[in-house]
């Protein structure tokens, strides 16, 4: 086997038994989200209405580093994992690049992306609490489809709540979660309180995360045993996607190297943590220099851009108040096809990890990032999602760095997931119709102005 063809995977047996919980370990614990209406510090008890028991209870967790992976979702993650971690030498050889450059390939999941990970976490966990029904949001359409297909497999009934510009760029994410199961909305709707609300003030509103969350919360809060979950955000999404991270580290070792740059394309911050979180506890306690950057892009900088403090998840004020980086629950973002990162906020654990300097973000402009995808689908074969086209421009900075500098370091990046669903947005790059979003600073302003309030 040449080494343009090489793969690095994992035996059965070693597939991680346990996720990594990174917040047992931090230098700054995370602050605690507050109820909206008592301001005061949530318990697990105070979240069982919405989510399953044991999600809340992993929510909160900041004691316990390891956490098993339930035995019959292991046996799950078999069919599709470990992911293999790639050389992306095509990639080197195109850019001049004395750096090496590795990718952890999630595109290879039954749905596409890194998603389904927690999804069969949290389907099996509401399976197990007896719940029927659950509810959710998506953006790009991913982790509506990861749901979808893990509640299929639970035997447990799913209503997806989409946002409407990505559910009409992306039609064929909604068939893929239709032919699992799913009920899928477009949202805003009029199904829902908090979508009538929000289309009587603007009939023609294309939605935001912000917005579909709100509509699924509310939902299952007004169904008989039904539970919500959730994508991304969370702490226990992202500790679910640390499995990543856990296989890149024994991967990286048959490699016979350790990273020097680890980047993810940023949203709301589980796929980021799934990879980066493993190798940050390395930094943490045991003095390695590793950076760790978030690829967000220009028309939601909250990381960037963003300002730290309490707000809430969603836009009608139904989530706990989270301490994080945000623009304003009530920002509404550009029409951009990297759907899964128009969210307003970053979770509570990363906001932390970057207030306290232990990573750092990167936004980038949508051409940008189609661009980075373009060259990577000719240099390596595979169309990326335009999510993940965030992390590879990250990545193509970081190489064109070291040739800069002629540093030959070791840069790893997560392909949270495949595009072969968003070749419209390719062909409107190709025609050159895309256009950049720069959120300016008076806008973010005047967002965040309206909800200073809050707390």
């Amino acid at each position: 086997m040449s080494e343009q063809q090489k793969r690095y995977t994992l035996p059965e047996d070693q597939i991680p038994r346990q996720w990594f919980n990174i917040a047992a370990v931090m230098p700054t614990k995370p602050l605690p989200p507050l109820n909206p209406k008592t301001k005061q510090p949530m318990t697990a008890e105070d979240l069982y209405p919405i989510f399953a028991e044991e999600l809340a209870r992993q929510e909160l967790n900041v004691s316990d580093a390891w956490i098993d992976i339930p035995e019959p979702v292991r046996n799950i993650y078999k069919s599709y994992r470990s992911t293999p971690l790639v050389r992306a030498y095509g990639l080197e050889k195109a850019l001049g690049t004395p750096a090496h450059i590795y990718f952890k390939n999630e595109s290879v999941s039954p749905v596409g992306s890194h998603k389904l990970n927690s999804a069969l976490a949290q389907a099996y966990y509401c399976k197990q609490q007896g719940v029927t029904n659950v509810t959710t949001e998506t953006g790009a359409g991913q982790w509506g489809c990861a749901l979808a297909y893990a509640a299929s497999i639970f035997g447990l009934e799913a209503a997806v709540y989409q946002v409407k510009i990505s559910y009409n760029q992306k039609p064929y994410r909604r068939a893929i979660m239709q032919t699992f199961g799913a009920q899928v909305t477009a949202s805003p709707s009029m199904s829902t309180r908090a979508g009538k609300d929000i289309l009587t003030r603007d009939p023609n509103n294309q939605g935001s995360l912000g917005t579909a969350i709100s509509e699924a919360v509310e939902l299952a809060m007004t169904t008989p045993n039904c539970k919500y979950t959730l994508g991304s955000v969370l702490s226990h999404v992202t500790l679910h996607q640390t499995v990543i991270g856990l296989e890149a580290e024994k991967q990286m070792e048959m490699a016979g190297e350790y990273p020097d740059v680890v980047i993810a394309c940023f949203g709301g911050g589980s796929n980021f943590g799934g990879i980066a979180f493993p190798f940050m506890r390395h930094n943490i306690q045991d003095g390695k220099k590793t950076r760790f950057v978030a690829a967000e892009p220009t028309s939601c900088p909250k990381l960037t851009h963003g300002v730290f403090q309490y707000d809430f998840g969603d836009v009608a004020g139904y989530t706990p108040l989270l301490p994080m980086f945000t623009l304003g629950h009530n920002f509404m973002p550009a029409n951009i096809h990297a759907g899964g990162l128009r969210y307003h906020g970053a979770g509570v654990i990363v906001s932390q990890l970057l207030k306290d300097k232990l990573m750092e973000g990167a936004d980038i402009p949508q051409l940008e990032s189609f661009k980075a995808g373009l060259l990577f689908a000719r240099t390596e074969g595979i169309i990326p999602a335009p999510e993940s086209c965030h992390a590879i421009a990250a990545a193509i900075r970081e190489a064109n760095r070291c040739k800069q500098e002629g540093k030959e370091e070791v840069l790893l990046f997560n392909l949270s997931g495949h595009g072969l669903i968003d070749m419209s947005a390719y062909d409107q790059y190709l025609s050159g119709s895309l256009q950049d979003y720069i959120v300016s600073d008076e806008e973010i302003k005047n967002n965040l102005d309206q909800i200073e309030k809050i707390i």
